[in-house]
């Protein structure tokens, strides 16, 4: 792969997508098998430097990295040097100095990801930078609706919910745009703004304004933790007017499928009888996850040179 880093999608082309997830494909039947581990990454180190919390992500990159035979060092920022005050650019140094091989990072600030890999030499991927991108999460989201839908070309995605600070939103735009798919979005005025038209997709107003037409459903998480009071009505409120129940599943097309980042709020954007249901593919999600991150560190890393066969 000619790029160095995946640090957001929306320079990204077609191809380079087309790229990834045909990968992740050929991944995805090795995570199938009875011995999971293939030699790809044999005697490299995958760094995963996380100053946020995770869970999906963050153990996803952690099994991709061991699933290509890489050795992983998990950092946290809780319990680190970072809370005595270290910077940024000094921990990453620092990590530096043990020679890894690639850098996973995961931080509050918007662009933290794009410094770093403007300083070092090895490949960085962007697992959350604020509110800016979550890059692979958008690979894996775009995986799972072509597994489902067959093509995104001309399909009729919408995104419901705070699109205004959703990391995953605005590269999810960017992946779908791209591979051709008509992106709509709907949620409360604060959080779903009329500059959102800026990336190219159509806003609407209320979650009932776009079911009937979806081909496809991505209900956002309410980020509580970057949102102020003002923002947000009760989560009762937030549920009733933009929540996705049993009532509203069964106004959308009937293969329309239902998309959640994770984690989810059970009763706020889902119901529970809709998480639970068989068009949601929350869990497909997660296998895809997998699969994507293992194609992106293969790719990253040179796996593509043809020195070692996926399915050895």
């Amino acid at each position: 792969m000619t790029r160095k880093d995946l640090l957001g999608l929306q320079d990204w082309s077609r191809e380079d997508i087309l790229r990834v997830l045909d990968t992740a494909v050929r991944f995805r039947a090795v995570n199938e098998r009875r011995i999971k581990k293939v030699p790809p990454l044999r005697g490299r180190t995958v760094v995963l430097a996380f100053f946020e919390d995770s869970t999906r992500t963050r153990i996803s990159f952690d099994l991709a990295a061991k699933r290509l035979s890489a050795d992983t060092l998990v950092f946290s920022s809780a319990g680190s040097s970072t809370a005595k005050g270290e910077t940024l650019l000094d921990t990453i140094k620092n990590l530096d100095a043990m020679r890894p091989d690639a850098l996973v990072l995961r931080h509050p600030a918007s662009g933290a990801p794009h410094q770093i890999a403007r300083r070092f030499p090895w490949p960085v991927i962007n697992a959350g930078d604020g509110i800016n991108e979550h890059p692979s999460q958008a690979l894996l989201d775009a995986l799972t609706l072509r597994d489902h839908l067959g093509t995104l070309e001309g399909r009729t995605i919408a995104i419901v919910g705070d699109v205004l600070h959703s990391r995953v939103a605005r590269s999810n735009i960017f992946a779908l745009t791209t591979l051709g798919a008509n992106v709509v979005v709907a949620g409360p005025g604060t959080l779903c703004p009329p500059a959102l038209r800026a990336l190219g997709v159509e806003r609407r107003h209320r979650i009932d304004d776009v079911l009937p037409d979806a081909d496809a459903v991505m209900m956002l998480r309410v980020q509580r933790e970057r949102l102020g009071g003002a923002m947000l009505a009760s989560a009762q409120e937030y549920a009733a007017f933009y929540g996705l129940d049993v009532a509203r599943l069964q106004r959308m097309r009937p293969a329309a499928i239902v998309l959640h980042p994770g984690p989810v709020n059970r009763g706020v954007e889902l119901s529970p009888e809709v998480a639970d249901s068989p068009r949601a593919a929350l869990l497909d999600q997660v296998r895809n996850g997998l699969a994507v991150r293992m194609a992106l560190l293969y790719l990253l890393l040179g796996g593509e040179d043809g020195s070692a066969d996926v399915a050895s």
